[in-house]
């Protein structure tokens, strides 16, 4: 879209189509101002929609990961069934796409870093289309693992990177709920995974469970044609020194010139691309293992709500839900499978309700009600499976309480963890530190998805469950002493709420050199 305007040296009776990015002078249209701003309102909307497009689809590999997790449930009802695979290999089945994602997250830093935000969004995507492909096809239980290993190195990149690059994208004023987009497509994607298995059911157990897992190959291709439609993040391009492409894609994403040239000033301050050698890799790691208070602040608050996103349980909740109303009392696998169906449409609604108000109510309002309500409904769940199993109120305070933990689940420290981790670090840490953030996630998770099974065959499934409410209650304080409100700031002004005063006047001296050397240039 070209931006509008009449020349100063103009007779004032054209009109003018510049070029994005031409350096053109413009004087006030005062012949129609009514034209003028609603010239100025297009091209805010026209803005609004590019950012939500690039948002969507930079989220699509996060469908692919939400599917495999809700299908996966269903599916591996037959691929027990059909392969005769023991309880121990259940849980390493389900469990080691998490812990194998750590390698995808650790490598998807430095790989970002190296080829560019977007290209690593479709690199996740090819390396787990091909591990779904080989689990579909899957003629052994050996095979089987390597597909899902696989699959677990693509979602370890698509985890960590889609919540970085949109960050990067979009503005502060809706930051909170556009980088909210992978968790709402993880949702989706449960919910795609969950009504697929109660869909596919009905299919011989030797073939059900292959349509199960074949289906979630469909959405490559969206993928594919998405990489050709979104730009490179221009922070990436400020680091990479390729600054005209940077105030292009910028131009794109504000809704003035001037507000894109200032924004690509800070931009340039942050990274101290000025005249600066590229900060090296092995320098963010230094900084990273051997941090300065204040990014020491930024790792516990990242790395911390990372890992109580998942040590409450909820991708058990997730996995193990038809395990979970079996054992209050649900018989048939028909019945299992629709009763998580209603599991997966109230993650997805409250998810929903998550994107409206995490820019207007703020992160940590929305973390609170999160965690005391998973913490509430995690007690309600254990005390009905341990005092009322098979009653026909125990089953539907089961349900109840399984359907209430994974709405505040989604309604907060789902979707607001992806958020804090991505906007709270400084631009020359923010990958890496936000891979180390997703490592802790997909280990947390991989630990209790792999152990849930054995657990609850020691202390009950109840037992279990009590023990999640615990870590919830220690959550409910994390939040209150280590999560600082970033709404409404930019990435810029966050860095410097886990700041002291020393710290605040050191980062003033050296961001007033950067700034002259910047002027200079």
């Amino acid at each position: 879209m070209g931006l509008v305007g009449v020349p100063e040296n103009g007779n004032g009776d054209g009109i003018s189509e510049t070029p994005l990015g031409a350096k053109t002078k413009y004087t006030k249209m005062t012949s129609d101002p009514l034209e003028e701003d609603e010239v100025l309102q297009n091209k805010k909307r026209e803005t609004k929609k590019y950012i939500f497009a690039c948002a969507v689809f930079a989220s699509l590999n996060s469908v692919l990961l939400g599917y495999d997790v809700g299908v996966m449930s269903g599916a591996i009802i037959f691929i027990q069934e059909d392969l005769k695979i023991t309880e121990v290999q259940q849980e390493v089945l389900v469990g080691i796409l998490s812990i194998i994602s750590l390698l995808g997250s650790l490598a998807g830093g430095k790989t970002s870093d190296a080829i560019g935000r977007k290209w690593t969004i479709g690199l996740a995507a090819v390396i787990f289309q091909t591990g779904g492909a080989v689990m579909a096809l899957a003629p052994s239980f050996k095979v089987l693992m390597i597909g899902r290993l696989m699959a677990g190195v693509g979602i370890g990149f698509g985890v960590m990177i889609a919540p970085v690059y949109i960050a990067e994208i979009s503005p502060a004023i809706a930051r909170g709920s556009l980088t909210s987009f992978p968790e709402i497509f993880i949702n989706f994607g449960i919910l795609l995974g969950y009504i697929s298995n109660y869909a596919f059911s009905r299919l011989p157990p030797h073939i059900n469970w292959r349509v199960m897992l074949g289906v979630g190959l469909l959405p490559s291709v969206v993928i594919a044609i998405a990489l050709f439609v979104i730009p490179e993040s221009p922070r990436w391009l400020v680091v990479q020194n390729r600054i005209e492409e940077a105030r292009a894609v910028l131009l794109k994403i504000n809704d003035s010139e001037k507000e894109a040239e200032e924004k690509l000033q800070e931009i340039q301050v942050a990274a101290g691309s000025a005249n600066a050698d590229k900060y090296e890799s092995k320098a963010v790691w230094k900084e990273i293992l051997c941090p300065t208070p204040p990014v020491r602040r930024m790792l516990i608050t990242g790395c911390g709500i990372q890992c109580f996103q998942q040590v409450t349980g909820i991708d058990t909740t997730v996995y193990y839900s038809p395990t979970i109303f079996k054992n209050a009392g649900i018989t048939g696998n028909s019945e299992l499978l629709a009763a998580t169906v209603a599991v997966g449409f109230t993650k997805t609604l409250f998810i929903l309700i998550a994107i409206f108000l995490i820019d207007k109510l703020g992160r940590k309002p929305l973390l609170y009600a999160s965690t005391i309500g998973m913490t509430i409904c995690l007690f309600s769940l254990s005390l009905s499976l341990a005092f009322l199993s098979h009653a026909k109120v125990g089953i539907a305070l089961a349900i109840l309480a399984v359907c209430g933990n994974v709405a505040s689940f989604s309604v907060g420290i789902g979707p607001i963890c992806w958020v804090l981790s991505s906007e709270i670090f400084p631009l020359r840490l923010r990958a890496q530190a936000s891979a180390l953030g997703a490592v802790g996630s997909r280990v947390s998770s991989g630990a209790i998805s792999m152990s849930f099974l054995s657990v609850s065959s020691a202390i009950t499934v109840a037992g279990t469950f009590f023990v999640f409410g615990c870590i919830s209650c220690c959550a409910v304080a994390f939040v209150h002493y280590c999560v600082p409100e970033t709404r409404g700031k930019t990435l810029e002004e966050i860095e410097v709420l886990f700041k002291d005063e020393d710290d605040l006047e050191e980062s003033e001296v050296e961001m007033g050199d950067v700034e002259r050397l910047v002027q200079k240039s």
